[in-house]
């Protein structure tokens, strides 16, 4: 038995943590939310009249549509390793092919930092170069004759750029010559501009059987296939898919979006939900873009120019475009340079 003045021991108490001396005064202030962060400024409508009324003394703060927007944007900026490759293609003629680069392209160019670049490989005269501004009649074949590439510089003397950041390598204007546009010229094109762009958008003819596509297709990182809300347009597109699956491009196909793309005015007979579900059984994404007075000029393009409508649906297809580009930065593109 204890005697009475023996006392049960303590609980073991650890000690103390002792102050590092080499920690930088405050250093816990990290643990502590000492920051009242300000309220975006509201970018539209009556929000953004009342900040700018009261000189910003009252902020309502933004929209639900500003959120989506800036959410849309934060979805376009995804980082890239290395570069993203991506074919604009369709094998009917007329429905926005072009104009569809023009706008995907102006719009990574307008909302990313890095470069942005569209090839024309078409060799049935392409017209990508003649909607944006011409600063240089060089085409893809002044390039590749050029032995001393050896900076970005070098490169942009033979790109035309828009207002938007985006650039374009025309395509050979004669006939003779950009038939002879083959599969090797092609890859040779994209061994010199991954190095100084890193979204490179290839605008394709209307044909897969030429040189050319074999290595358009082999290097490309995504697809782009352009259709018209129109039945004759939709069974064109079908095919493309068809062909792609059957010639060892699945895995394209699976990282296919959609575009249909309204080249006239009124929605005609088509039912779009309906034709969406149809290729959103076989591919990654569909979007659609109304018609534009602007766009359809079939002049120079300016998205400043285009529509509110519009311009939202080519930032939602860059959106769709760029959530691809986690994934690809953990794989190597079939038929490719591995990134880098």
């Amino acid at each position: 038995m204890l005697p009475p003045q023996a006392q049960p021991p303590l609980p073991y108490q650890p000690p103390a943590p002792q102050a590092d001396p080499m920690a930088a005064p405050g250093s816990g202030i990290d643990e502590l939310d000492l920051l009242h962060r300000a309220r975006r400024a509201p970018q539209s409508g009556w929000r953004r009249a009342v900040f700018r009324v009261s000189g910003g003394a009252v902020n309502p703060g933004e929209s639900p549509e500003d959120i989506a927007q800036r959410e849309l944007i934060d979805r376009v900026n995804q980082p890239i390793r290395g570069d993203y490759r991506i074919a604009v293609l369709s094998l009917k003629g007329g429905v926005g092919k072009t104009t569809t680069t023009i706008g995907l392209g102006s719009t990574f160019a307008s909302l990313r930092g890095d470069r942005v670049i569209a090839v024309d490989a078409n060799p049935d005269l392409g017209t990508l170069a003649q909607r944006i501004p011409r600063q240089t009649m060089a085409t893809v074949r002044d390039l590749l004759q050029d032995p001393s590439i050896h900076r970005y510089s070098d490169v942009r003397a033979y790109t035309s750029q828009a207002p938007s950041r985006l650039e374009v390598l025309a395509s050979e204007q004669d006939p003779s010559v950009s038939e002879a546009f083959s599969e090797h010229d092609y890859r040779s094109v994209i061994k010199i501009l991954q190095s100084y762009y890193n979204v490179i958008l290839t605008d394709c003819g209307t044909g897969l059987m030429h040189s050319a596509m074999n290595g358009v297709l082999g290097m490309a990182s995504s697809l782009v296939l352009v259709s018209s809300p129109a039945i004759d347009g939709a069974r064109s597109a079908s095919a493309t898919l068809d062909w792609l699956t059957h010639h060892g491009y699945r895995h394209l196909v699976d990282r296919t979006v959609v575009v249909i793309s309204a080249t006239r005015t009124g929605s005609g007979s088509v039912d779009l939900d309906e034709l969406r579900r149809l290729f959103l059984d076989r591919c990654r994404a569909v979007q659609f873009v109304p018609f534009d007075d602007h766009l359809a000029e079939g002049a120079e393009i300016d998205l400043e120019l285009c529509s509110k409508s519009t311009r939202r649906a080519f930032t939602e297809l860059a959106a769709m475009v760029a959530d691809d580009f986690p994934a690809a930065a953990g794989r190597h593109t079939i038929g490719g340079p591995a990134p880098r």
